[in-house]
């Protein structure tokens, strides 16, 4: 059984989860630059093969786009070219980023970790990566 990859993508940075490889806990990996994404993933997956990937699809509370759903969407495209054998997942990411702020206050980091935009979006990913595991 190979490893999921979770994406909670953002046009500046990204944020990366991975499962363990039996897919039961949810990690944070690491943030890294948009533009090094799919290099990034087909290294990893080069590397330790991947079972999925879960991409987090921004929305409003409305359940409308938001500024970075189309380029999200674009993202979703190229990996579903790029990655033709590899199974895709959206996620709806609505309430992520708040959840990690609150994850990250209740884990006792402190205020200058919890403004760091690299942790809560790596948070983040951990979040969307184990709200798919507990949806399947």
């Amino acid at each position: 059984m190979g490893r999921i990859l979770a994406i909670d993508y953002g046009n500046k940075r990204v944020g990366l989860a991975v499962t363990d490889p039996l897919q039961i806990i949810a990690t944070p990996l690491e943030t890294i630059h948009s533009q090094d994404l799919l290099a990034y993933v087909k290294t990893y997956h080069q590397r330790e093969p991947l079972a999925a990937l879960v991409v987090g699809m921004p929305r409003t509370l409305l359940n409308e786009d938001t500024t970075v759903t189309s380029a999200v969407v674009g993202l979703l495209r190229t990996l579903r070219r790029e990655l033709p054998d590899l199974p895709i997942h959206e996620i709806d990411e609505r309430f992520t980023s708040r959840m990690a702020q609150a994850a990250m206050l209740a884990g006792g980091l402190s205020k200058k970790d919890r403004r760091d935009k690299a942790t809560v979006d790596r948070v983040s990913a951990t979040l969307i990566l184990q709200s798919f595991l507990e949806s399947r």
